[in-house]
């Protein structure tokens, strides 16, 4: 995404900060300790300026004493004062990037999918971990103490100022300079933080993409290839963070040199007018202490203002994504306990892009306990019919009812709370089975889930798994095999007693063995519900109710098994193809 050209949005400073309404204690107390602590910074050099001028010219030990042990007791309370404002300020921004955090993430589970089709996961990743962790930098290192310079700022020089007006002209006689060179310094290293944060986003997307396919770049012998490429990336990633380093490396030493240009001209200068009389000891030696009181926060604050704007940046792309409105339109209030599982697909017509239709027409009806089987070619638009059911994509045109309801009119999470969905590739968390069969489900007893894995048919073999139940699948179930993958979807399925339950070319990816052990499953799981199974192995589905045929979004055949057989066309094609030899012998 593009960043905002802004030297500083208030808008979305605006936004950020109404995170903090629920912690107003801790930021007022903040500003509170920070205003004490800006007006409290020039007391000990007028302190030291009075001790000088009136107990070391004028020698005085007792009080000379007197006074150190009260400059003592003040850096004591500046030093407490100072733990305070740090503990607070970035208390504060971890409770608001906590709060901001749990936001995003609720965020991203209610995009639609299609959002997660055109989004790397890796910049995802960025924006809910780093990007939100920058975040924080607007608290701990931002607003607050940038308020915080500034007022100290006003109070030292008013106080200069009526100290002695001459050493303050003289004092500040190369702050137009420095603030030159902090506006050059702010504008540069703002271009370096967007392109850092831009960097970072690409490597995270980079390595997670090819950690994940990592099978697929070995098997296919890309190891080099890739390994160029990101090369190629970690390469502008080093060049965005020192293009950053390279401005703090000019700006710091300038500042540095006006600094001790200053404090040479005023020992200069002062020191001749203390000769001439016409400046004390005790203000030569206070205006020291200013010069640096005044340089230090005019240094720091390019620094803090830089971190504020890295935060910026950081919130500009982070709410960026939370005003992303990928949203299926979820105005539905209808929310049963139960449904029979009827489902009616009424001249549907569906385009993933404007009039690159999909399905075109499908219309088709299950009743209650239904076994409905849809086959075709790849493209033809089955999954995208059980997408439609469970509500990840929407449709233009046509009508979609369960139980003689539109499916518009059913809140999306209580349609979803009766449908249940095996998918061709299972996706297992890294996690005990027990706990991907339950989902962490703490209404789902141990006893439940083995009692499901048992009526499935899957429990021997996982009785057969170090820990049994408790054995870790690791990374997208790493640890076990396609088929095994497929029967802890069906167990998790079964468990959770669904109205309605599809099937996605479950065996599609196992062994023989395996495949009669997914078919005893699916007609456990089948039994007593609508059912939507979508096959290549029409083995698999001879017996379904109904069988669809489709073709490029049409169904251009139904009926079933027998039924088909006997129209001696597209079913009966694909049906000999798959089973030639059979036929042959016959």
């Amino acid at each position: 995404m593009s960043v905002s050209g802004k030297a500083f949005d208030f808008s979305l400073l605006k936004r950020v900060v109404s995170y903090v309404k629920p912690y107003k204690k801790w930021l007022w107390s903040s500003v509170a300790l920070t205003i004490i602590m800006a007006f409290l910074s020039p007391v000990r050099p007028l302190l030291i300026q009075y001790t000088v001028d009136h107990y070391i010219m004028d020698p005085n030990p007792s009080m000379l004493l007197n006074m150190t042990l009260i400059m003592i007791g003040i850096l004591i309370f500046e030093g407490l004062g100072q733990f305070y404002s740090n503990f607070i300020t970035n208390q504060l921004g971890q409770h608001v990037i906590k709060d901001l955090r749990l936001d995003v993430f609720n965020h991203i589970t209610r995009l639609r999918i299609s959002y997660f089709d055109n989004t790397p996961i890796g910049t995802l990743v960025t924006r809910v971990i780093s990007d939100i962790e920058t975040i924080a930098s607007i608290f701990t290192e931002g607003v607050v103490i940038v308020f915080g310079d500034l007022l100290q700022l006003s109070v030292v020089l008013s106080v200069m100022f009526y100290t002695d007006w001459r050493l303050t002209l003289i004092s500040i006689s190369t702050v137009p300079l420095l603030l030159i060179a902090t506006n050059i310094f702010k504008n540069g290293i703002k271009s370096a933080f967007q392109e850092v944060r831009t960097q970072v986003a690409r490597l995270n997307a980079f390595v997670q993409e090819h950690i994940t396919g990592m099978n697929i770049v070995q098997i296919f012998n890309r190891e080099q290839e890739e390994m160029e490429a990101f090369r190629e990336i970690n390469r502008e990633h080093r060049r965005a963070h020192i293009q950053s380093v390279w401005h703090y490396s000019i700006f710091l030493p300038i500042v540095e040199i006006l600094s001790a240009v200053s404090l040479g001209l005023l020992i200069w200068l002062g020191a001749r007018g203390v000769i001439a009389g016409s400046f004390s000891v005790g203000n030569l030696v206070a205006f020291t202490m200013y010069i640096s009181m005044l340089f230090r926060p005019i240094r720091t604050l390019a620094d803090r203002f830089n971190t504020l704007q890295m935060g910026m940046v950081s919130s500009e792309r982070v709410f960026a994504l939370l005003d992303t409105h990928e949203y299926i339109v979820d105005t539905g209030n209808v929310s049963p306990t139960s449904i029979k599982g009827k489902i009616c697909f009424k001249d549907v017509k569906m385009a993933y892009k404007a009039e690159d239709w999909i399905l075109k027409g499908v219309t088709f009806e299950a009743k209650p306990g239904d076994t409905i089987a849809i086959v075709g070619s790849t493209g033809s638009g089955k999954t995208t019919i059980i997408n439609l059911i469970n509500r990840f994509y929407d449709y233009q045109q046509g009508a979609i009812e369960i139980d003689d309801i539109d499916i518009r009119d059913y809140s999306s999470q209580a349609i979803r709370s009766h449908i249940s969905v095996v998918l061709q590739d299972v996706f297992l968390f890294s996690d005990t089975i027990a706990n991907n069969i339950s989902l962490n489900n703490p209404n789902i007893s141990r006893e439940e889930i083995q009692e499901a894995a048992r009526r499935v048919g899957a429990d021997v073999f996982i009785n057969k798994l170090p820990g049994g139940y408790d054995f870790n699948v690791m990374e997208r179930g790493g640890m076990l095999s396609a088929g095994q993958r497929q029967l802890i979807a069906f167990i998790r399925a079964y468990l959770f007693n669904p109205a309605i339950l599809v099937l996605d070319e479950a065996t599609s990816s196992v062994d023989t063995e395996t495949e009669q052990l997914i078919q005893l499953a699916t007609d456990k799981v089948t039994q007593g519900r609508t059912s939507i199974i979508i096959a290549h192995r029409l083995a698999t589905i001879q017996k379904a109710d109904t069988i669809l045929v489709m073709e490029a979004g049409k169904i251009i055949e139904r009926g079933n098994h027998q039924e088909l057989l006997k129209q001696n066309g597209h079913y009966k094609m694909l049906y000999e193809l798959q089973f030639k030899e059979e036929v042959a012998v016959k």
